[in-house]
């Protein structure tokens, strides 16, 4: 009965891909990808690399976290703290104003079951503004819809968290050729400080052929704010070993 449960929950969760653009206020993200949650419906986990399984165990973990961060009161004080998971491996994000406040947060997830491992991204820093928050929104919108419209990138099995201009990946690929297209065109995203890497690439069929990581030239002129186009600065990658 409690995997059922856990079934049912994530089912509610499914719909997040869709309501998550609308949230950003990404009106061309709404449109791109509840496309592709109308295609792929009840089978959104099950085309994930993880499956439907890894997809639920994962939520049961955020939010076993998540519950965790709120029982320990780590979201108050003015700390933030964003929780992602796949494949039991847990990636914290956000802003917290002491750094007691970081070790408490990995405590919580060091006691937290199913966890395989912790990617600490915690920054000790005063609270997010709006405007830094609205922009690290629209850079996750903007690049969770270039990595949907490319065909050397399976985007369902990537997940997105943006904190301060720092763009982290997660989740799983199958040759290290995608890994790199992903990280590239998040290179050009505007408002990008730095991109980080935490995708294990899998062993598989390519999902297409890979051109060069140079091959992408970066968005067009008018694609949002901040420098556009091929004289734009690019981020610096960071590929954490996993």
């Amino acid at each position: 009965m409690a995997r059922l449960h856990s079934i049912l929950t994530l089912a509610s969760a499914i719909a997040l891909p869709i309501a998550l653009p609308l949230a950003l206020g990404g009106c061309v993200g709404v449109a791109v990808v509840g496309g592709l949650g109308a295609a792929a419906g009840g089978g959104y986990a099950a085309a994930q690399e993880r499956g439907v399984d890894g997809a639920v165990d994962d939520f049961a973990i955020k939010t076993a976290v998540e519950q965790g961060l709120m029982k320990a009161e780590l979201q108050l004080h003015g700390s933030s703290i964003a929780t992602t998971v796949y494949g039991g491996r847990v990636l914290l994000t956000g802003r917290v104003a002491s750094p007691e406040l970081k070790v408490a947060a990995e405590q919580v997830v060091g006691k937290t079951n199913g966890v395989r491992a912790l990617y600490d991204e915690i920054e000790v820093a005063p609270p997010q503004g709006v405007w830094d928050s609205a922009s690290d929104d629209w850079i996750t919108t903007q690049l969770r819809s270039q990595l949907i419209l490319d065909p050397n990138v399976r985007s369902i099995n990537y997940t997105i968290d943006t904190a301060n201009g720092s763009v982290y990946l997660i989740g799983s690929a199958r040759t290290q050729g995608e890994v790199d297209r992903a990280t590239q065109i998040a290179r050009y995203v505007p408002g990008v400080r730095r991109v980080v890497s935490y995708v294990d690439v899998r062993a598989g069929s390519p999902v297409a052929a890979m051109p060069p990581p140079s091959a992408y030239p970066g968005p067009g002129p008018g694609s949002g704010p901040g420098p556009a186009g091929p004289g734009a600065p690019q981020a610096p990658v960071e590929v954490q070993k996993l």
